[in-house]
């Protein structure tokens, strides 16, 4: 399919009209020339007149047959964002409907946001919602990011790469998950051509050049496919469809083949009148042609999440090279290639009949999913990652209910990830869970036709264990939002006693301050954005509560009689007996190495902010920080202070040879690395080999580094490396 936009409003009435005979034209000009009013003197990059663009924009819902309404918002859609025009003005000359769709479209233009990143997610958690509303509002931005991409190259080379990754990332798996290929396929290699443009260039001619060789054997099975179709009965047509660019440079990445190794370039697409028919062809397919095995897929019997629907099989054609075929009917087809705008006849004061509910429940079960992010970081990640996972050309798995409903979900899913795609309730409540009958653990891997029987227990909460196995992006946000709300509560709970503590300790009125407006104050004052916020910061460690009182109470630190309180700081709070890490920003802590991941110095670290016992120092690397991410205000930048002469203590396994003098020979070039043994543990093996186990002292990563090379220096030494906790784990 070729996505085709108009120049001209005359192409595109007569366009609309072809589509819906009594279409209001008076209107579609009318929103044309309030357009053209609108953004008068203004141009694109390219030098043409601003006005094309959406009236582009509008040829492209044309061609996928949206209605009146979609693409008298697509004409507009840039006014309130890029013009004087008011959201009043469009409400009254064109109706709330349409005014709403492009106030859905627009983007967050008045708020300031500190990065990139934050007002990309706000432009699209803004999106989500709007479409939730009217689905059509993504169709509309689809069709805006499609011409923006086709005329990406009037931009400075560094906005085309950074608008063709967010693309990538984000606005062709929302198409491919719309079930728009057409629109898919095209972003896709127009981002590719962007973001590799020698890599797209050699391809393209490689890709056409083979074409052009394997063009007579293309047309020969096609025409041995007619013919056999003829002959069964069957009726049906047949084409020859070429694989994109960037399909093509995914299966050469992800499998590590080369051009040469890639057999499919084209499917042959058998398109007929019935279901039936459909898996009759498949017999024809395989008699004419001996098929691979296991290459066959069943999408009609089992749909995908975005309602595609086809039989493929793959099969070896007359060269011995793997020709792929797609059988579906004609109205899977119309869905194939327009995905769920092939569904869409909006017709006013008419609801969704009950088979389009159901076309729309998961987009609007999607945008459930992600609506209780507010990390903006958390937010996006947790979006691309739910598009990627259900993108049609990753692994997935069918699993079913005890009643017989289907549930698709990423390979590797587990029965808590089937939970919560059941429902949130039913996996914050899983206690556990039996497949096939029999009872399993919860981070047992599911597998395709497995079915899965839900416990639960009304005692039950969501477990920061299960982050380390969960796959799908909607069981990992639901159980960090629960983790977060959780910590956030004791944190909250544990600063208000720290706080009442001290004043007890300092025998003023805890109660006269707590039910006053003075920690408000005293909040809003230290740049904290609410008493919550700050009482927290008491529970975390990051804020002591004498130094809370000291703010809230005049002359705090000392008492009625003016003599120093006992215990009251008189200078900043005493440095941290980790001397040799310091916070970014100079602020003092209370600190720890941590034990999973014993960083030292060299290692890149990252401190986590526990509750009382202050910051925690991870390496960057460690897999807890993971489980830790849902609780991003606690990670705190953190570097190592190469002045401070520390000691540190890692463990460092040696692989030997079982023989006389090894243990010796290594303990001594440890020594002569100038690094001490603090503990040795020794093990021997059956196969003739010895496990010795070092707790050495070393001052940073290049002192550990020397010492391993001696140790590797030793006759005898099979491997040496330094081990860590979580490495086992």
């Amino acid at each position: 399919m070729s996505v085709t936009s108009v120049t001209e409003i005359d192409d595109l009435v007569r366009e609309v009209q072809s589509c819906y005979p009594d279409a209001d034209e008076a209107l579609l000009r009318r929103a044309y020339e309030f357009s053209a009013k609108a953004h008068e003197g203004q141009t694109r990059r390219s030098g043409e007149p601003y006005l094309q663009h959406p009236l582009a924009v509008a040829g492209i819902l044309t061609f996928l047959k949206l209605d009146v309404t979609a693409i008298v918002a697509a004409l507009l859609h840039d006014t309130l964002e890029d013009t004087v025009a008011t959201q009043e003005e469009l409400q009254t000359h064109f109706g709330d409907e349409v005014a709403h769709l492009v106030e859905g479209v627009t983007k967050i233009g008045q708020i300031p946001f500190r990065t990139y990143e934050e007002k990309q997610a706000e432009n699209f958690r803004k999106m989500l919602l709007s479409m939730a509303d009217d689905i059509r509002v993504v169709f509309i931005k689809l069709a805006d990011r499609l011409h923006n991409m086709r005329t990406l190259g009037h931009l400075p080379e560094t906005k085309q790469k950074q608008i063709a990754q967010e693309t990538l990332e984000i606005y062709a798996p929302l198409a491919n998950r719309l079930g728009m290929s057409g629109i898919k396929q095209e972003l896709e290699d127009l981002c590719f051509q962007y973001l590799k443009p020698e890599a797209y260039s050699l391809l393209k001619l490689r890709v056409a050049k083979r074409d052009e060789e394997r063009h007579v054997d293309v047309e020969s099975i096609i025409q041995e496919t007619l013919d056999a179709l003829a002959k069964a009965g069957l009726p049906g047509r047949v084409v020859g469809r070429p694989k994109h660019l960037y399909s093509v440079h995914q299966k050469m990445e992800s499998q590590g083949i080369t051009f040469e190794e890639v057999h499919d370039l084209v499917a042959i697409r058998v398109i007929t009148d019935t279901k039936i028919n459909c898996y009759t062809i498949l017999g024809v397919v395989h008699e004419a042609w001996p098929p691979v095995p296991e290459r066959f897929k069943d999408y009609i019997a089992t749909p995908r999440n975005n309602l595609y629907q086809s039989l493929h099989t793959t099969v070896l054609g007359p060269q011995g090279d793997h020709v792929e075929f797609q059988i579906r009917t004609e109205e899977m087809h119309r869905l194939a290639e327009y995905g769920v705008a092939a569904h869409w006849r909006y017709k006013e004061q008419v609801k969704v009949d009950e088979r389009d509910e159901k076309v729309f429940s998961w987009l609007r079960q999607f945008v459930e999913w992600h609506r209780d992010l507010s990390d903006n970081r958390q937010f996006m990640d947790s979006v691309k990652l739910d598009l990627f996972h259900l993108d049609v050309f990753h692994d997935v798995v069918f699993a079913f209910t005890p009643k017989g409903q289907v549930k698709e979900l990423p390979l590797g899913s587990t029965p808590v990830d089937f939970a919560y795609a059941i429902h949130t309730q039913v996996g914050d409540r899983c206690v556990g869970a039996k497949v096939n009958g029999k009872i399993v653990p919860l981070r047992q891997e599911l597998a395709s036709g497995d079915t899965v029987e839900i416990l639960t227990s009304p005692t039950q909460v969501p477990q920061k264990e299960w982050l380390k196995f969960v796959q799908t992006s909607r069981a990992r946000a639901k159980i960090k939002h629960y983790l977060k709300d959780e910590e956030q509560k004791q944190g909250l709970e544990l600063g208000r006693r720290l706080l009442e503590r001290e004043f007890r300790r300092r025998q003023l009125p805890a109660a006269q301050w707590s039910e006053s407006d003075g920690l408000s104050q005293v909040a809003r004052k230290r740049g904290y954005a609410s008493c919550e916020e700050m009482m927290r910061m008491v529970g975390y460690g990051r804020l002591s509560a004498v130094q809370l009182v000291n703010w809230l109470v005049p002359g705090g630190d000392t008492d009625k009689d003016g003599e120093p309180v006992r215990g009251a700081p008189k200078t900043a709070p005493a440095q941290s007996p980790l001397k040799s890490v310091k916070v970014m920003g100079g602020r003092d802590a209370l600190m720890q190495l941590s034990k999973c991941c014993v960083p030292v110095p060299g290692d890149p670290i990252l401190g986590y902010l526990t509750r009382g016992r202050g910051l925690t120092i991870h390496a960057k690397g460690c897999p807890n920080l993971e489980t830790m991410d849902y609780e991003r205000d606690r990670l705190v930048e953190v570097e190592w202070d190469m002045t401070v002469d520390e000691r540190h203590l890692v463990k460092v396994c040696v692989l030997t040879f079982d023989r006389p003098g090894v243990l010796a020979n290594v303990s001594s070039a440890i020594a002569a690395s100038k690094a001490n043994i603090s503990r040795a543990e020794i093990t021997t093996r059956e196969d003739q080999k010895a496990v010795l186990d070092f707790m050495i002292e070393i001052s940073d990563t290049r002192h550990l580094e020397h010492a391993i090379e001696g140790i590797g220096r030793v006759d005898g030494v099979i491997s040496a490396k330094r081990v860590r906790e979580w490495e086992h784990s």
